[in-house]
């Protein structure tokens, strides 16, 4: 009887054993999958909705609902400019499309910057911010950088003429006159996508008023010529003036006054004759 007790509680005793044993691994590898769990839902990134487009478009190109879906976008990676729905894109339906104002890939999320508002053309007017106006400016082969402009590359705006003083003052001087205009047109077409250089008859720039305003007085009494900047070029706000003594290094000759010498003298008549002697002045 002793001996079966005695077994009993051995095989009692290992059972046990082994029960402790099977719950702690069970407990172990709960905790570690929990804490994979935990890690995993920490790498995770919250997304939102962004409209893209479905296939490429081009400038000019009118966008339809088919031509846009909406998918997730990591929220902390998401452009500046893009839309959140549909809706936003077409507020009046099928009604009002937008046009594509420069070149999309497939699958690029929609931009505000490269699309039209909402039934309106994709013409220079849509190009230009807010308080800014269009100008044309006439160019040739010579001063319009020899075709290689493009809509959204900066100029510099040089005048050439003659300066107007007495005939012996009269110079020719060229000088900066707009430093970094923005380009947004090349003759009649605002496709800043091209890439085929062709000799421009005009360009037109986006300027203020004021500027607008110095830039037809500058075409009307001289010629313009245009510089192109590079694309990370700052502006440049120095004065920039040549004439011709300055190209050819000619230093003004400078005008002494001579003081004329003051002369006094004494008349003496003699008869009908009259002699004047030169004597020193006195004050």
């Amino acid at each position: 009887m002793r001996l079966v007790f005695g077994l009993v509680l051995i095989v009692g005793v290992g059972l046990a054993s082994f029960a402790v044993y099977m719950a702690k691994d069970y407990i172990g590898a709960y905790q570690a999958e929990l804490a994979r769990e935990r890690a995993a839902r920490e790498k995770i990134v919250p997304t939102v909705d962004v409209v893209v487009v479905n296939r490429a478009l081009y400038y000019g190109e009118e966008i339809k609902t088919e031509d846009v879906r909406t998918v997730r976008w990591p929220e902390n990676a998401i452009p500046e400019g893009t839309f959140a729905s549909l809706e936003v894109v077409f507020p009046f339906g099928e009604e009002k499309y937008r046009r594509a104002i420069r070149a999309m890939e497939k699958d690029e999320a929609l931009m505000a910057v490269k699309v039209t508002e909402p039934g309106q053309d994709a013409g220079v007017s849509s190009r230009l911010s807010k308080g800014m106006r269009a100008f044309a400016i006439r160019v040739d082969v010579a001063t319009g950088v020899s075709g290689f402009l493009r809509p959204g590359d900066r100029v510099d705006v040089y005048w050439s003429g003659t300066i107007q003083g007495n005939e012996r003052n009269a110079q020719e001087v060229t000088q900066l006159i707009e430093s970094g205009v923005k380009l947004i047109a090349i003759d009649q077409t605002a496709d800043g996508d091209r890439s085929n250089p062709t000799i421009a008859r005009t360009v037109t720039v986006e300027a203020t008023p004021l500027q607008v305003a110095a830039l037809a007085q500058a075409q009307s009494t001289g010629r313009l010529s245009l510089s192109l900047l590079g694309a990370d070029d700052e502006a440049f706000s120095e004065n920039v003036v040549i004439n011709q003594n300055v190209l050819l290094g000619i230093e003004a000759a400078q005008v002494v006054q001579v003081q004329k010498e003051e002369i006094c003298t004494v008349k003496t008549r003699r008869g009908a004759e009259t002699i004047e002697t030169p004597i020193a002045c006195t004050n």
